[in-house]
């Protein structure tokens, strides 16, 4: 009687990896904003280059230095409380997360603040009609608009922690617009020695 071959059964082996819906998500989103950051940032580098194109190193007289560095001073402040509004969220911690949003809020709004003075002074001593009022002015109001945008971003954010929409492992909103502060902080830190100190 023949014997008829059977082919040995093989022990199922362990299911494929599953990447979990919302990492999958997480990832995209970082990427994107990443995408977004590196692109701006190519877009005020070829700002801060038309400066010394068309105006060499030249800083006029006028130019209120002390002025540039108090507000710089306020920028970068508003950086650390919205690092720490960051790290206060992450550890579900929502009332310290809105504790240093809203300092973040009121020193970026100080910023613009004293963004006004110095226009109203630059008014006065280098229109936008001179060839340094021009790159002046330009620079300065498209960085003043990522500042509003960006506070835009915070205070929308901040409203939202207000109904409990954030919770440990679900910050995404509050870590983007953060991130994106920072951005706006960084452009700042190379858009302040290019029009007030290299000269």
């Amino acid at each position: 009687m023949a014997t008829v071959a059977r082919t040995p059964v093989q022990a199922p082996g362990p299911p494929p990896e599953r990447v979990h819906p919302h990492r999958h998500r997480l990832g995209i989103n970082r990427l994107g904003l990443w995408l977004f950051i590196v692109s701006d940032a190519v877009f005020f580098g070829a700002l801060l280059s038309t400066r010394y194109y068309l105006q060499g190193v030249y800083i006029p007289e006028d130019l209120s230095q002390p002025l540039g560095i108090a507000i710089t001073s306020v920028l970068l402040l508003s950086s650390f409380t919205a690092y720490r509004a960051e790290a206060h969220a992450f550890h579900n911690d929502l009332v310290g997360y809105r504790r240093n949003i809203r300092y973040t809020l009121g020193l970026g709004a100080l910023f613009l603040v004293g963004v006004g003075v110095e226009w109203a002074l630059g008014f006065q001593h280098f229109p936008p009609d001179t060839g340094f009022g021009t790159i002046f002015f330009t620079t300065t109001g498209i960085h003043a608009f990522h500042v509003v945008t960006g506070l835009i971003a915070l205070l929308v954010v901040y409203g939202l922690s207000r109904d409990g929409r954030y919770t440990a492992g679900n910050t995404w909103a509050i870590e983007g617009s953060v991130k994106y502060w920072h951005f706006v902080d960084v452009a700042w830190v190379f858009i302040f020695p290019t029009l007030y100190l290299v000269g």
